[in-house]
């Protein structure tokens, strides 16, 4: 296994020979090395051993002189031990290195400009797909794909953070990190509460992550557990436990969806392949058998029963890929057949959402994370996680569809709140600019177009809401409200720092798209010809910092 990691890195370092690398030896006292980094220079392969053996490798852009920003590697596990540090252009670059108990930066975290303030973001590097999710013991798992080292994508491992109301969140060391097979792309967790994989020990359940390594040459499936609430992770000594690039002829086989299939009793998983959804079937979590394939879905997939219109008697399935496009069908445990779509219920910045496992019966929710594409311009992190919503299906004028709506607990960051009815838009202008100067707001409205074939709301130059009735868009995209003649449209709209989420007719369609502030100078603006402001609710948020 050391051999196979170490001819990894020196492929990473280009076959450059050990005698130009610099490396520096330390002895591990503090929980981080703080490292600096700078955009104006070239990535290469950072090497750390521990005691001789290399425990971590990654690419950074190691400043050599004044860095853009610091970023950290956390070494709490070495403690005591020589630690070297090597890296293959010689410079500055190591010398400022630093070990210290507080990441650089410490005195201003969760406070910077462009920091998002109530969306979760990682302390530091790249944010894209949420992997893992899952509710344990009180607390809602976020694992994601992470580059700690750069606020651009690259060196992905697992990060991972927890909450205990889905909206205070704690970031947590890093899951899972890169090793001989390759970089960890996405996955999912599940509770093995079967004890099927016969990793539990003292009657309590492991938690599983089943996850795609990438490398070179392949995507590969692999596993990991842990016994301690996800704080730490063994890898399966034994992977991969599916490798499909021969069945395929294709490298992109990623993505594994695992849970319980109750009626089976047994574990499925749902893979990504070539050109859509593969369904696996596994008892132990180890072994896996291919079922099937749908074509027509790319990356990320989800499969997951609902009840229709609250009604538990009347179940569907939904399955989706990375865009949030969907099927609704049926599934026998090895095969989904679809009964309508593709449908699709967002737009926007969000992509590869993933809906948590493992929520208790008695809350019965199917809550879902998406992962937003939104960048926090010049800081020493990069994108974010869109609000959790409660996915649910319903039935509308054109069939059973699927609808999504923040999750009850968004209400908690509620400060300030005010309320109106029926207002024109003059006087909905003067009180909705009561609050121009707030920067964290959700605002519920409901207009009334009787006059006009337009209407929307703007915000410092930025449009928020655009309704074109004319040619039933919502923002460019094309939306029928169920009632087909109905003069009417609702929206929550969320602005945050640097993110704007709308939700239309609740949940029926909504969109993300980064915050802009064309004119500072101006305020929120309600246009349309006479039309009427039915209903308008503004509150102000707190942050979750």
């Amino acid at each position: 296994m050391i051999q196979r990691l170490v001819f990894l890195v020196i492929s990473l370092l280009t076959l450059i020979p050990p005698s130009v690398a610099d490396t520096i030896t330390i002895k591990a006292a503090k929980k981080y090395l703080n490292i600096p980094v700078s955009h104006a220079v070239q990535r290469e392969v950072m090497e750390i051993k521990v005691d001789g053996r290399i425990e971590r490798f990654f690419e950074i852009r190691l400043a050599s002189e004044k860095p853009d920003y610091w970023v950290f590697c956390d070494i709490s596990a070495f403690k005591s031990k020589t630690v070297s540090i090597s890296f293959p252009s010689p410079g500055k670059g190591l010398s400022q290195i630093y070990q210290s108990d507080e990441i650089a930066g410490q005195d201003s975290l969760y406070g910077e400009k462009n920091r998002p303030q109530f969306h979760f973001s990682s302390r530091r590097g790249w944010n894209n797909d949420p992997n893992g999710l899952l509710y344990y013991q009180g607390e809602y798992h976020l694992f994601y794909q992470h580059n700690p080292y750069e606020r651009e994508w690259g060196n992905m491992h697992w990060g991972h953070a927890v909450s205990e109301d889905l909206i205070h969140w704690e970031e947590l060391p890093v899951a899972l990190y890169p090793d001989e097979h390759g970089t960890m792309f996405s996955g999912s967790a599940v509770m093995d509460y079967h004890h099927s994989a016969g990793f539990n020990k003292g009657g309590e359940p492991a938690m599983v992550a089943l996850y795609t390594v990438d490398n070179a040459d392949r995507q590969i499936q692999c596993l990991a557990y842990s016994l301690d609430k996800g704080r730490t992770w063994t890898k399966y000594a034994h992977n991969p436990v599916i490798d499909s690039k021969e069945k395929w002829g294709s490298k992109d086989t990623r993505d594994p969806k695992v849970f319980w299939y109750e009626p089976g009793k047994k574990w499925v998983m749902v893979l990504n392949e070539r050109d859509g959804h593969s369904i696996y079937n596994s008892t132990d979590l180890r072994e896996w058998i291919f079922k099937s394939h749908i074509t027509g879905f790319w990356e990320c997939p989800e499969l997951f029963e609902l009840p229709v219109d609250n009604d538990v008697s009347h179940k569907k399935w939904v399955m989706y890929g990375a865009s949030g496009t969907y099927m609704i069908g049926s599934f026998n445990g090895e095969e989904f057949i679809p009964e309508s779509g593709k449908h699709y219920y967002t737009t926007g910045s969000g992509y590869a959402g993933q809906t948590f496992n493992n929520i208790p019966e008695s809350d019965g929710r199917r809550i879902q994370i998406s992962w937003g594409r939104i960048p926090a311009a010049d800081m020493p992190f990069n994108m974010l996680m869109l609000l959790p919503t409660e996915l649910t299906l319903r039935t509308t004028q054109g069939g059973v569809r699927l609808f999504s709506y923040p999750v009850k607990e968004v209400n908690r960051l509620v400060n300030k709140n005010k309320k109106w009815k029926n207002l024109s838009t003059e006087e909905a202008n003067i009180a909705v600019n009561e609050f121009r100067d707030e920067s964290l707001l959700h605002i519920r409205l409901t207009l009334s177009l009787s006059h006009a074939t337009g209407a929307g709301l703007d915000f410092k130059g930025q449009t928020l809401l655009n309704y074109d009735m004319n040619f039933n868009t919502v923002n460019g995209v094309f939306y029928s409200p169920d009632n087909m003649t109905s003069m009417e449209i609702s929206a929550d709209i969320f602005i945050d720092r640097t993110s704007v989420e709308v939700f239309i007719d609740n949940g029926a369609y909504s969109c993300s798209f980064e915050r802009k502030t064309a004119d500072p100078e101006k305020g929120f603006n309600f246009w349309g010809n006479n039309i009427r402001i039915k209903e308008l609710e503004l509150s102000t948020l707190l942050s979750i910092w």
